[in-house]
């Protein structure tokens, strides 16, 4: 009983979360109730035993993606009257997507109406004593250990694309030399003046 309150309230949020995402008009809050919605997602992950749908969720989703959706949003001089002002010109294709979204809905629920898809046989047998965790980290660890490492390679070249395309280089930054500071010797770096009383000094 208390699985199907809880899958009832988290659907429900993130059903709620999912339109006041839309239908906000602060941008700011908008990227909030997406992160909600997010959450309660991963709620339903964990209600199904996809835990680590859930933590990949939770992790990657509401820790980066939707953060930096929010601070590009906070950063940005976004003009709010020029944004309402376009709406209407893509009107029509916005009302053109959410007419192929409703005929895939429809198309779903009638496919599953129709009957529940054999995938038991398709699957590959999983020890029912290891968590869900535990047999996705031993395939990408095993069998896909290779398009793992692949997957790696290609976000570090994003990265270092990114911090590439971003790097500036400013004039008048006066550069550090560490070879010519260590060859510093404390006679050049010191000087011994006799100043006499009431002059001041001159460098």
């Amino acid at each position: 009983m208390i699985h199907v309150l809880a899958f009832y309230l988290f659907a429900t949020l993130v059903v709620c979360s999912g339109a006041l995402t839309i239908l906000s008009r602060n941008p700011v809050h908008s990227v909030l109730w997406l992160i909600l919605a997010f959450f309660n997602a991963a709620g339903l992950m964990v209600l199904l035993g996809a835990e680590f749908i859930a933590m990949l969720l939770v992790i990657v989703y509401v820790g980066a993606v939707a953060v930096l959706f929010l601070f590009v949003v906070m950063m940005l001089d976004i003009d709010f009257a020029e944004l309402r002002a376009g709406f209407v010109d893509y009107l029509p294709f916005g009302m053109l997507i959410a007419l192929v979204l409703l005929a895939e809905i429809v198309l779903g629920i009638g496919l599953w109406s129709a009957g529940p898809i054999e995938l038991a046989q398709r699957a590959a047998p999983v020890n029912p004593e290891l968590s869900n965790i535990q047999a996705i980290g031993g395939l990408l660890y095993t069998r896909y250990i290779f398009l793992f490492e692949a997957a790696g390679i290609v976000l570090l070249v994003a990265m270092i694309g990114a911090i590439v395309l971003t790097h500036r280089s400013r004039g008048g930054v006066k550069g550090q030399n560490i070879a010519k500071q260590n060859r510093r010797r404390p006679q050049d770096a010191v000087r011994n003046i006799n100043q006499p009383v009431g002059q001041g000094v001159e460098l």
